[in-house]
């Protein structure tokens, strides 16, 4: 069941920052810094668990279990990336009953063609309105509980412009969407004036490396979003202290304990305590 969480949030007008969660190492210590939300990234997920590009090869069920996974390792709400819906109508209702199965709170999806690109990547291709509009309707219906929210977004930056994104928005807010997800607006102009247009919620995406510019929290609530997720940040930042850790280690140094994530309170975090507190338990001598 979705927790109410982020529509309590939303209702009450309090700022969402939500991170990118790659693996279930990112999400625990995520936990230890008090995020309420998470956002499970589609590529990031993807890229961690398979090694693949986020190109529409990883399947429903590789998504949801993977979405499953991350809701049972995280104490937060959990907003779930879930591409196209992965194709028709039918396989829209089947994403959106997974995923709510699986207990996550918020699932998107966007308006591309099936098999979808990466947000930030060329030869994304999108659906006509219409289309994407009749998903996002049997997307609500599908669900079984208002708390569990459908989040629209739209990828016709690239190819419509900023006034198909305007004309898009338009359709999924009057089709049923809970909150709106303009992506890859090119430019802090295009951030700041798509909000005044619409009174639904608006989700920002502050992808590191990506085609819009990167914007804090506290400016993105200023200029009217409810939602800012940052899918990126973590996974960049540990491939980043990876590499030069593995390049020392190939040089023949090797970082000491002191530039690293403290052993003990890893395994802490992870729920060491609970298997040891068992074996104390139930142990045989």
């Amino acid at each position: 069941m979705a927790q109410p969480i982020l529509r309590q949030m939303l209702a009450e007008g309090r700022f969402v920052t939500a991170p990118g969660i790659q693996d279930m190492i990112s999400a625990v210590v995520a936990a230890q810094c008090d995020f309420e939300v998470v956002y499970g990234s589609g590529y990031w997920l993807t890229a961690s668990a398979h090694g693949l590009p986020d190109a529409g090869i990883a399947s429903v069920t590789q998504m949801t279990d993977r979405m499953a996974t991350l809701v049972q390792s995280s104490k937060a709400a959990v907003i779930a990336d879930a591409d196209t819906g992965f194709g028709g109508l039918l396989n829209v209702h089947h994403t959106v009953r997974g995923y709510e199965a699986a207990g996550v709170t918020a699932i998107q999806i966007e308006d591309q063609e099936f098999p979808k690109k990466c947000g930030h990547t060329p030869f994304k291709r999108v659906i006509p309105v219409e289309e994407m509009a009749r998903k996002i309707e049997v997307a609500c219906d599908a669900r079984s509980s208002e708390d569990f929210l459908v989040i629209a977004r739209t990828d016709a930056r690239q190819s419509e412009g900023y006034d198909g994104v305007m004309r898009r928005m338009e359709a999924y807010a009057k089709a049923g969407a809970d909150v709106l997800f303009p992506e890859a607006l090119t430019s802090h102009e295009e951030v700041r004036a798509i909000t005044s247009a619409f009174d639904l919620p608006m989700l920002a995406n502050m992808a590191h490396g990506g085609l819009t510019p990167i914007v804090s929290p506290a400016e993105l609530e200023a200029l009217g979003y409810s939602i800012a997720i940052y899918p990126a940040m973590a996974s960049l930042v540990a491939a980043q202290a990876m590499e030069q850790a593995f390049r020392r280690l190939r040089a023949g140094d090797a970082p000491s304990n002191d530039e690293m994530f403290d052993f003990k309170r890893f395994c802490s975090l992870i729920g060491f305590e609970d298997v040891w507190a068992f074996e104390k338990r139930w142990a045989q001598d």
